[in-house]
């Protein structure tokens, strides 16, 4: 249903069985799939592609061009999956040009009240970004991170899988997988030990990141010799500690400790 308020291009791909609000803007080119739901007074921008049964609430602006001084109206993409919820006020940015051309969010993902992701994010699937969480651009955000309420995350920042970002947070470096991070200049504190029981992490795979942890971040070694000395240990045939090392060791900002 298509309120007789809203103005949809003829050139936008509507899927079945789409709600679409009053005042709502949809340009050409946006793809929207079947059973998605904009509410009243939402702006979907050329460029756009949305997975089905996405709600999106009113006043979002999702596909917005990006907030670049070098972004000079080239045709760019936000690339979103199904499943998503996309709340008052949550602007998402297109890619840029130079930066791959397209943002692209997973599936499942909720962006509380405020949120913004900026150009070219890369965000994975079930991620929260709760009220006014901020991501600057070229971010990536694996599977099932949280981010906390009013944190702000530096350009070019990683942030792994099952991390949990407490609000008011002020992210300069990546965030390992697992981990518990917080502060305005953001520290590690610890594994994320109840995300972890919410998604039934076996004992041993906790038992094993937490030793990881010690030896890593809190043991006073280099971290080269830190890895090391984890790599040379039984707990690095678990694949969560494998995941663990490998995104340290792909690390380019540095990792927070």
């Amino acid at each position: 249903m298509i309120h007789p308020t809203a103005i949809v291009d003829p050139k936008a791909d509507i899927g079945d069985e789409v709600e679409i609000g009053p005042y709502a803007i949809i340009e050409r080119g946006v793809t929207i799939g079947p059973r998605t739901r904009i509410g009243p007074h939402v702006v979907v921008r050329e460029g756009t592609q949305m997975g089905k049964q996405c709600q999106i609430f009113q006043f979002a602006s999702v596909g917005e061009a990006p907030q670049a001084i070098a972004y000079k109206g080239e045709k760019t993409l936000l690339l979103m999956g199904d499943h998503n919820i996309v709340r008052e006020f949550v602007t998402l940015n297109r890619g840029t040009a130079t930066g791959g051309g397209k943002t692209v969010i997973g599936h499942g993902n909720l962006f509380m009240a405020y949120s913004h992701v900026a150009h070219d994010c890369q965000i994975g699937n079930q991620v929260i970004l709760a009220n006014a969480a901020t991501l600057a651009g070229h971010i990536l955000i694996e599977d099932y991170a949280i981010i906390g309420g009013l944190s702000a995350i530096h350009q070019f920042c990683r942030i792994g899988t099952h991390a949990f970002i407490s609000g008011m947070t002020g992210i300069t470096l990546d965030v390992p997988p697992y981990m518990l991070a917080s502060g305005s200049r953001a520290r590690l504190f610890g594994l994320n030990t109840v995300g972890l029981k919410r998604f039934h992490f076996s004992e041993a795979s906790v038992k094993a990141l937490k030793k990881a942890y010690r030896i890593i971040f809190r043991s006073g070694l280099t971290l080269e010799r830190a890895v090391k000395q984890v790599k040379e240990d039984g707990i690095s045939q678990l694949p969560e500690v494998q995941h663990l090392l490998q995104f340290i060791q792909q690390s380019k900002r540095g990792i927070s400790r």
